[in-house]
């Protein structure tokens, strides 16, 4: 095929593994139990009497279905491709594909391809689920197609952008915080674009016009909507036509920049530097054991030199591993310079609003949710996903590189390994921490929030910090296979705010009435809390973990009807109360049963 042999063995390989077919079956579950969902709320708390009501139920579901499946498809993409690039140069089987006979463009396009090839899998299958949405009405089979042209146009461009940072940059953490910082500045720039184009000023059409052309968002939301359709080909690609045009030109463009360049950024100049001091210090042994086959007075001088060159670690040396050295790469100081950027801009969209009209301020309060949430939730979502993507890459990273066997032979015990990687990654994502309180002070100082908010967002991101770091060293420790272990665990983090954000956009467009849609959710929440514990506990079974992963879906609705019904403190004390015991169900197996699950002795010992 086209795309060479690496896309052709993963062609063959994966329909050999039940997983394929288990992904996709398992995305068009859910789907269908978000559509049964929606049925059973506008059923439970309205009386559909009508045709247009069916239609109107169609058309909002419809509206809700496609950008929860454009926000999926976008990351699982990009985080896919570069967390398969990054693991081919964690293990140094990249340089063995460079060593072929494989053209760049073979090696680049087929490494793509393979990654998203249960992305794109997953796509097709959800069509036909979308098409019985055609029977409620509201929808035409022009707005299914316009909405799939965009998502795979978005699932194809965000792959691109992974692939490429991981063929650019060396370690797997680079990748992954430069590919979520690369998505959330291409969604929030376009959109801060849109909404200072649509102020109503008429010199400011071209910039909303632009921003709708190259946001993900405005593409989907113009496919959804019914207005568009025309006759004819042109005609029915109207409105997206620009935004896929863009698209296609992002992906040519990345992926001839990756083509091009492969082969120089790879082997990197890290890879160079350590082979070079490897030869080196190969040679120096050499002539250091010259030296003392040939007299005594050369040892101990080269002793002595060694003596007064040698750097001596703390007493857990892990930590001392991952607080003094470059242990993730030097090129971290690149993505904290990124994440600088998108915390001035959410201040700079915060000072924004909060300077604004006290009419527009007040109108705001009055939604359901604050208009200041808008800006800060995805911020918080990327520092907590570039949080998350540091646990999990400092044990991954460990095992690809073949470092852990080494740890595991030496006499640290579990707890110091854990509470080492764990502090390690803590300060060295500390601007992810810190940064989010910075923010949320400057906020309350403008008298954007409360005190009592101030407290309580404060103290929540805390343990939402804690939680998400001990999520990504318990799945690195528990999936052998890094990119299983990378999927899991970015992907119950996805699933934790894409699920709430589901269920609060549910709530809002079907029913005012938060207290009576439980019975409707419970099948939702159900099997979410069965999906998490065969994520987090199934490998290494506990009844803490089965315990946590029942209770955190039902904690985390009770925590948004809370929080829509204006009960802020209790929506704070359950999520406390939820994810702090989750921590603690994933950190104390973590230590106690460090030995057995990393493979240190046996479980009959």
């Amino acid at each position: 095929m086209p795309a060479g042999p690496v896309f052709d063995r993963e062609l063959v390989i994966s329909a050999r593994r039940p997983r394929l077919f288990f992904i996709r079956s398992l995305y068009v579950t859910a789907l269908l139990l978000l559509v049964c969902t929606a049925w059973l709320v506008i059923t439970g708390t309205q009386v559909v009497r009508t045709v247009g009501d069916m239609a109107r139920f169609g058309s909002i579901l419809f509206t809700v279905l496609a950008p929860l499946q454009l926000a999926l498809m976008a990351f699982f993409s990009a985080f896919s491709a570069a967390a398969a690039v990054a693991q081919e140069k964690d293990r140094r089987t990249l340089l063995l594909l460079l060593m072929t006979r494989m053209g760049n463009h073979e090696l680049v396009l087929g490494k793509l391809l393979a990654s998203l090839l249960n992305v794109l899998v997953m796509i097709v299958a959800a069509l036909p689920l979308f098409t019985i949405l055609l029977l409620f009405g509201g929808v035409s089979i022009e707005q299914v197609l316009r909405v799939f042209l965009v998502t795979l146009a978005v699932a194809l461009a965000s792959g691109s952008v992974g692939s490429t940072i991981a063929l650019w940059r060396e370690k797997t953490f680079q990748s992954l915080a430069l590919t979520a910082l690369a998505i959330i500045l291409w969604i929030g720039f376009w959109e801060a674009a849109y909404a200072l184009g649509s102020s109503g000023l008429t010199d400011r059409e071209v910039l909303r016009q632009t921003a709708a052309a190259c946001s993900p968002v405005r593409a989907i939301l113009t496919a959804a909507r019914p207005d568009v359709a025309q006759t004819g080909a042109i005609g029915i690609l109207g409105g997206i036509g620009p935004f896929l045009l863009i698209a296609v030109g992002v992906i040519l463009s990345l992926n001839a920049v990756a083509i091009l360049f492969v082969r120089r950024w790879n082997p990197s100049r890290e890879v160079r530097r350590q082979s070079r001091d490897d030869n080196q210090q190969r040679e120096e042994v050499a002539e250091d054991e010259a030296a003392r086959s040939a007299h005594v007075d050369s040892r101990e001088r080269q002793t002595a030199s060694e003596a007064i060159a040698t750097r001596h670690p703390w007493d857990n040396p892990v930590l001392w591993r991952e607080m003094c050295t470059w242990a993730y790469g030097r090129k971290v100081v690149f993505i904290r310079i990124v994440y600088a950027l998108l915390v001035v801009a959410t201040a700079v969209l915060l000072w924004g609003m909060q300077s604004g009209d006290a009419q527009a301020a007040a109108e705001a309060t009055r939604t359901a949710i604050p208009a200041v949430a808008q800006p800060l939730v995805p911020f918080f979502m990327v520092s907590l996903v570039i949080l998350n993507a540091l646990a999990v890459t400092s044990i991954t990273g460990e095992r690809d590189g073949q470092a852990l066997d080494l740890l595991l032979a030496t006499d640290l015990k579990p707890k110091e390994i854990v509470f080492g990687k764990l502090l390690g990654v803590m300060y060295v994502a500390k601007e992810t921490i810190i940064a989010p309180l910075i923010i949320a002070m400057i906020l309350w100082l403008l008298g954007g929030i409360s005190t009592e908010n101030y407290i309580t967002v404060t103290i929540g991101l805390l343990v939402m910090d804690l939680f998400v770091a001990v999520l990504g060293i318990h799945t690195g420790m528990t999936y052998a296979n890094s990119r299983s272990a990378i999927g899991v665990s970015l992907g119950t983090v996805f699933f934790l705010f894409l699920g709430v954000a589901t269920c609060i956009l549910m709530m809002i467009s079907f029913s005012g009435s938060f207290q009576a849609q439980l019975a409707p959710f419970l099948a939702l929440i159900l099997g979410g809390g069965v999906g998490l514990y065969v994520s987090l506990g199934a490998k290494n079974p506990s009844a803490a973990i089965g315990l946590a992963s029942l209770l955190v879906p039902f904690a985390t609705f009770y925590a948004i009807t809370s929080f829509l019904l204006q009960h802020h403190l209790a929506a704070f004390l359950v999520t406390i109360v939820a994810y702090g015991f989750t921590t603690a169900a994933l950190l104390i197996p973590a230590i106690y049963e460090f030995d057995v699950e990393m493979g240190r002795t046996s479980g009959g010992e």
